[in-house]
């Protein structure tokens, strides 16, 4: 064995357990936010109980249990219509978007338009918000008053995260070889028969990754949405009423908090930890399976 090769596979051996601690690192993070969660949402589910969650008759929450209402079924019923509308707008333009600069667009607009889809995603999310509060939702209060609802919110959040579906289905097409459109196209199959059959299944691992991280964006979002969804804890009627969701209920009431309302609270964040983790689940479930549909 020569030297220089002997070099590098003790430097192969550095790097590998450089990423083991990192990955270690990473999930030991994890587990104590979990941790902490749990241990602070405790005092709630031993005063409070799981069910009053769901079964109070409204969110006016208290410093003891026995005066308060606590029920997180409205905010809970927000977030997730917020987080499926922005889903459902982002993810079609998103991947139009992507098919645009993949296949369509010269190569010298394609680049451009990455470079301004790269800085949509670097727009803090205040800006966002505050273009939201006096741009959208005046032109919405136009159209169906008070403008500030779930429509609003639906709209900035998939602004908001339009980039990143479009960037990593960009991404995951752009990583296909290039012999899946040679020969598709050896086979006579139409351009859009080819795009639509081979190579955005064969994107598809990728292109759910962008959906997986888009939707656990939209779930967590607290500023933006604060701004323009209108904060009112009731299940929305439609789309031009106002709702609350539970990153947003968090952000209004932990500043003056306390007691049974404070622990209330985390169980909050605790109740959002877990539906997104059900959410990621769920799509790596999907996504492996769409894996072994094409490894077939």
């Amino acid at each position: 064995m020569s030297r220089s090769s002997s070099r590098w596979q003790s430097g192969d051996r550095w790097l590998l357990r450089f990423l083991r601690l990192h990955a270690v690192l990473s999930g030991g993070i994890i587990l104590l936010v979990l941790a902490f969660l749990v241990g602070a949402s405790y005092p709630a589910l031993e005063r409070i109980g799981l069910a009053r969650f769901f079964t109070d008759s409204s969110w006016n929450p208290s410093e003891e249990a026995a005066q308060g209402r606590f029920n997180l079924g409205p905010m809970l019923v927000g977030s997730l219509l917020v987080t499926a509308g922005a889903i459902l707008l982002a993810a079609p333009v998103g991947l139009a978007s992507a098919l645009f600069c993949r296949f369509h667009a010269p190569e010298r607009l394609a680049s451009w338009y990455r470079r301004s889809i790269e800085l949509l995603a670097g727009i803090p999310s205040v800006v966002f918000g505050f273009w939201g509060l006096v741009v959208l939702v005046p032109l919405l209060n136009r159209w169906q008053p008070p403008g500030q609802s779930l429509l609003a919110a639906v709209l900035l959040l998939a602004l908001m995260i339009l980039p990143t579906v479009a960037l990593l289905a960009d991404a995951a097409l752009g990583q296909l070889p290039q012999e899946y459109r040679l020969s598709s196209e050896a086979l006579g199959i139409s351009h859009w028969a080819a795009v639509g059959k081979v190579l955005v299944p064969a994107a598809g691992p990728g292109i759910w990754t962008g959906l997986l991280l888009a939707t656990a964006r939209a779930m967590g979002e607290t500023l933006a949405v604060l701004m323009v969804c209108g904060n009112i804890v009731q299940v929305p009627g439609s789309v031009f009423e106002p709702v609350r969701t539970l990153t947003t209920n968090i952000a209004l009431e932990m500043a003056y908090a306390a007691g049974d309302h404070r622990t209330s609270l985390f169980f909050t964040g605790l109740l959002l930890t877990g539906v997104v983790m059900i959410l990621v689940g769920l799509v790596e479930k999907v996504s492996h399976r769409n894996e072994r549909r094409s490894a077939r």
